[in-house]
């Protein structure tokens, strides 16, 4: 208990898993925590129950301790340092690793999932952010500066999910209150000393890490904050682990210039890796969508490119150019993705090794995977394309380590090395002789059992072997009269007596020996292995990160072919235009589950500069859609953003045909929900989204603004939908979708020149509508939301009802309501009633009437156009009409 008390003074923010003999050990507050959290059994160590006490088996520790890592908490655990077996003493036990949510490999992770660990800086008006995700290597960090670095930095922040996230100890707990979003939480925080966030000890750790003298070749050269968080970030795996990731040997500082923007608003919208539901179909998400990916690392790459699309045309077209000849291939195309097979995940069995937390199986595993990489170079060299010449030229085919782990280890290993046959013969000749010691044990046993047998007379003697007395000759009580006066007497058992000779003591010696050496030998070999496999880890990551991209590359490619996804084109104008364009994801799904073919849809936006003198262009840059529910209006707007992100992820879209400019950042303002732990309603919600597109957006942006204004009173949400509208078309210019109910705003189109009319097609019929799921130009006359509640089941009553409120709210819109536009004018938010009777009669289908039901109709349309006549001496404009 002194060692424990020790080791818990040292590690006091930690639940200690104190190992004694089988077990992990836990006591005390520990212990009352454990207990709770894993529902185990919580005993004492002493008859008073002054101690608490709870453990978990040692050999199977490891899904405990995952599980309370998930629930955000730190874990020592403190091992034993000696052999029992070896020492008299209480055995010496010291704490091995830090265990937490940031750093802990996580089994449950999937393979397209990283686990980091951020760390989050901020010097003045700068912000700077550090991710590592220590399972596979990957290391990076960025830099915000102006007013809105802050919010920059948490929305980066978001979008990754860390597990952990380090601040200074200083940092007031409101600012780590500003990571909690839409009801998004970071699974741990943990405070990290002020004197670690300095740049005399963080940079300077950074430089040792990666062995320069300046990280200016990293892209850090004038980026202080990003570099300290990256060493915040080092210093606590250092700290933690207790041993030198030797993974660990790149940073990536990340210019946003060069990615297109997507903030976590977006990408919980748009569905990108994650369903909006959690624990919901993950078809619905692009990444399930387009995995095609045969690698872990492809997988990843996958999620990071769909979270991180370019923002580079070079490097766009580049893609577009590799993809297109696997594309033209077929045989080429699956003669690489072939070659992916039987290549496992090289970062985390690399991350692995490095962290001594790898078995034999691993690096065998390792070396299987490097093996296939001669292959896919192979299968590469075939295509001429710039970017696939660069990675044929990049990949590192590793066939020297891979022989070297071949020639060195057993064909198949176990999964540990305490029991021995790690090693393969011809390795060591002193583990063979040893080797050869330990498996003639038997034949030697026999032999002497044989000829004490022949000696003494004794048919039933015995020579046996068990863990506490080692070799003894066992004799029956009937026998023990022909016993021989050497043998020595070892134990007295019931029936029988159990002997030694100074014979059977030299070969338990010799055998005893020659195993425990033979596996001391075989871990000595294994490190040698282990050392000389992490002397190329920086290799087997650049190896890794090349058939990342192939594996992308071969996966877009055949997505292309199998899907029928074109080739888009990019262009120098802010345009998009797709014609007959399908949502990749609904399409897909459809495909998956047997129904209906998808119907395509085409569009066309062109942004303009607000700030340039002579626009030119009078091309649309907003285009207003209206329609009812269920109609299409939202999987409209979704498709638009999904084709730009397919498009600047260098992957081929799902149109006829697609012309676009870069786009610099996505903005989503698709439903919205209440966040009530932090007072915020659903307008509330709404509201401050808004305002980041229209604070934020640019002419290269594209807007996706669904249903603006619909959680407040009428005229509330329809000025600021009206008033939204006309600051996107005359301040921002940006490509903009704007689905709404609000059919008043409709006649902005009139008015403003860059604004465009589209409406979702809906047939009637005298059973009532058909969704027909396509956009046509125009303004729909209404919006069908009695005859959407029919569909979904309302009861008749309340559905007559509300016909009959409806037709009484429509006769009461009596007065126009003025609006202030750019240019005065005097015009009606509401239609007036006599429109509304011009409408039904343009909608009425005269061939299928019968005579009755005509007369009834003219009789319901006369009695409305009573109602309406101007009152007298009046002039109403409609009316008179």
């Amino acid at each position: 208990m002194r060692q424990w008390t020790v080791a818990k003074n040292e590690h006091p923010d930690t639940l200690l898993f104190f190992r004694m003999g089988d077990f992990y050990e836990l006591f005390y507050d520990d212990a009352i925590v454990a207990a709770r959290e894993l529902q185990i059994t919580l005993t004492a160590r002493d008859r008073e129950r002054a101690i608490p006490m709870c453990g978990v088996p040692y050999h199977s520790a490891e899904g405990y301790l995952q599980r309370l890592l998930r629930k955000g908490f730190r874990i020592a655990i403190c091992e034993q340092m000696e052999d029992p077996k070896l020492t008299k003493k209480i055995v010496r036990r010291e704490v091995t690793r830090v265990l937490t949510p940031g750093t802990a490999f996580d089994t449950s992770l999937g393979q397209e999932q990283n686990n980091f660990l951020a760390a989050l800086h901020e010097d003045g008006a700068t912000s700077a952010l550090a991710l590592l995700d220590l399972s596979t290597g990957e290391f990076r960090t960025a830099e915000f500066t102006g007013p809105t670095a802050h919010s920059q930095a948490i929305d980066e922040l978001l979008k990754a999910q860390p597990s952990e996230v380090l601040l200074p100890v200083s940092v007031p707990d409101g600012f780590a209150t500003e990571m909690d979003r839409s009801g998004e939480r970071v699974a741990a925080r943990t405070r990290v000393d002020d004197w670690v966030w300095t740049r005399d000890y963080a940079v300077p750790l950074v430089e040792r890490k990666l062995g320069v003298r300046s990280l200016e070749g990293f892209g850090l050269s004038g980026h202080p904050t990003a570099a300290i968080a990256a060493g915040v970030v080092l210093h606590y795996v250092q700290s933690t682990q207790k041993l030198d990731a030797l993974h660990l040997d790149s940073l990536r500082f990340v210019e946003r210039s060069n990615e297109l923007q997507l903030d976590p608003v977006t990408v919980r919208n748009l569905e990108l890796v994650e369903p909006l539901v959690s624990g919901t179909d993950t078809r619905s998400t692009l990444f399930h969508t387009l995995d095609a990916s045969q690698t872990p690392m492809g997988k990843r790459l996958l999620r990071a490119t769909i979270l991180r699309p370019l923002y580079d045309a070079d490097a766009i077209n580049k893609r577009y150019e590799a993809v297109a000849e696997a594309h033209s291939d077929l045989v080429r195309r699956e003669e690489i993705r072939k070659a992916f097979t039987g290549i496992l995940d090289l970062e985390r069995l690399l991350a692995r090794l490095s962290l001594d937390s790898a078995g034999p199986r691993d690096v065998a595993a390792l070396a299987a995977s490097l093996a296939r990489l001669p292959a896919l170079h192979n299968s590469m060299k075939a295509m001429t394309a710039p970017l696939w010449r660069d990675l044929t030229t990049r990949l590192d085919t590793l066939i020297d380590i891979a022989t070297l782990v071949e020639k060195t280890l057993a064909v198949e290993p176990p999964v540990t090395l305490v029991d021995g046959g790690v090693i393969a013969p011809g390795v060591s000749a002193e583990l063979d002789e040893l080797r050869s010691i330990s498996s003639s044990g038997r034949q030697s046993i026999a032999a002497i059992e044989e000829r004490e047998r022949a000696r003494t007379g004794i048919a039933s003697l015995k020579v046996r072997y068990n863990s506490v007395f080692g070799y003894y000759i066992e004799i029956s009580k009937s026998n023990l009269a022909n016993a021989p006066a050497d043998y020595e007497r070892k134990q007295t058992l019931v029936n029988a007596e159990r002997f030694t000779t100074p014979e059977l003591k030299d070969y338990e010696t010799r055998v005893l020996t020659a195993h425990d050496r033979a596996i001391e030998i075989e871990k000595l070999l294994f490190a040698q292995l282990r050392r000389s496999v992490l002397e190329a880890a920086s290799r087997i990551r650049r190896a890794s990160a090349v058939v990342a991209e192939a594996d992308l590359l071969a996966g877009f490619a055949h997505l292309a072919s199998v899907r029928g996804y074109t080739r888009p084109e990019l262009v120098d104008e802010p345009v998009l235009e797709a014609v007959a364009a399908r949502h990749p994801v609904i399409e897909n799904w459809m495909s998956e589950s047997g129904t209906t073919r998808f119907i395509p849809n085409s569009l066309y936006l062109h942004g303009h500069n607000p700030e340039d003198a002579e626009p030119g262009n009078t091309d649309p840059s907003l285009l207003l859609i209206t329609g009812p529910n269920m109609g299409g209006k939202s999987t409209y707007l979704r498709q638009a953003a999904m084709l730009i992100l397919m498009a600047q992820m260098g992957c081929y879209v799902p149109a006829a045909k697609m012309r676009y400019g870069l786009v610099d950042r996505i903005y989503t303002r698709i439903g919205a929900s209440d966040n009530v732990a932090r007072g915020r309603s659903t307008f509330m919600v709404e509201m401050t989204e808004t305002a980041t597109i229209l604070n934020t957006a640019t002419s290269k942006s594209l807007v996706l603004l669904d249903e603006m204004g619909r959680g407040t009173a009428t005229f509330d949400g329809l000025s600021l939908a009206w008033a939204t509208v006309e600051f996107l078309h005359a301040e921002i210019g940006a490509r903009t979708l704007f689905a709404t109910h609000y059919h008043e705003l409709t006649m902005l189109a009139e008015k403003l020149p860059r604004v465009l009319n589209l409406r979702v097609a809906v047939k009637e019929s005298s059973s009532g509508i058909v969704f027909l799921h396509s956009i046509e130009p125009g303004a729909a006359s209404k919006s069908y939301g009695i005859e959407v509640a029919r569909l979904a089941g309302l009861p008749k009553a309340v559905l007559e009802r509300a016909r009959h409120v409806l037709r009484q709210h429509e006769k009461q819109e009596r007065r126009s309501v003025q609006v202030e536009t750019a240019e005065p004018v005097q015009m009606t938010i509401f239609t007036p009633l006599s429109q509304r009777i011009v409408d039904r009669i343009a909608e009425t289908d005269i061939n299928s009437l019968t005579p009755l039901q005509a007369l009834n109709l003219l009789e319901e349309l006369k009695q409305e156009l009573g109602e309406t006549a101007a009152p007298a001496g009046g002039n109403h404009p409609r009316s008179a009409r």
